[in-house]
């Protein structure tokens, strides 16, 4: 059996999980998230426990397994708790601020850059002197402030040399040396 498949998800008291034609629900006091699963996957909801089983051994079977009860638990840590990731804006005036959901973002382009966010996901820029601006990302759908958080680093990739660009917070880069002088 797959080793992430076959673990039990506990269900944190507020928090309601419902299964009808294929879709899960999962509700609490942050929001409600829905997924399809795919009908090869049996769910059961026993006390204060979810619990998934496959129908066959064959391989897609058992990569469906680990992957439902991963995003089924994520769906439940994120009406629950809810998902935070922090972005780090390194570079010489590079500047972010938020307003009706649209973040604009200078990174040393020309034109400041015009970032529409899901409504979903909620944004604050923090610029403090002597700092880097950080811009958090809360949402709590994982995989959307996951893949939010990946365009807004694209924008701006960081560069080996002087480790300017879009970053998390504590992320480590691999930097380069550059031209040694000449003799």
């Amino acid at each position: 059996m797959s080793r992430i498949g076959k673990k039990p998800i506990s269900i944190p008291s507020g928090v309601t999980v419902a299964v009808k034609d294929s879709i899960v629900t999962v509700k609490g006091q942050k929001g409600e998230l829905n997924q399809k699963i795919n009908s090869d996957i049996k769910f059961e909801i026993k006390e204060s426990e979810v619990i998934l089983e496959r129908a066959s051994d064959s391989k897609e079977d058992k990569s469906r397994h680990g992957l439902y009860r991963s995003l089924i638990a994520n769906m439940i840590t994120g009406v629950n708790e809810g998902y935070k990731l922090d972005l780090e804006l390194v570079g010489v005036g590079f500047k972010a601020t938020v307003s009706n959901n649209v973040l604009e973002l200078h990174l040393g382009y020309s034109h400041p850059i015009v970032f529409g966010l899901p409504s979903e996901v909620k944004a604050i820029a923090i610029t403090e002197k002597g700092k880097n601006p950080i811009v958090t990302l809360e949402s709590i759908d994982k995989q959307l402030v996951g893949q939010v958080a990946a365009k807004i680093r694209s924008l701006r990739k960081v560069e080996p040399y002087k480790g300017k660009g879009v970053r998390f917070v504590g992320e480590q880069i691999r930097r380069k040396q550059g031209k040694t002088a000449a003799k």
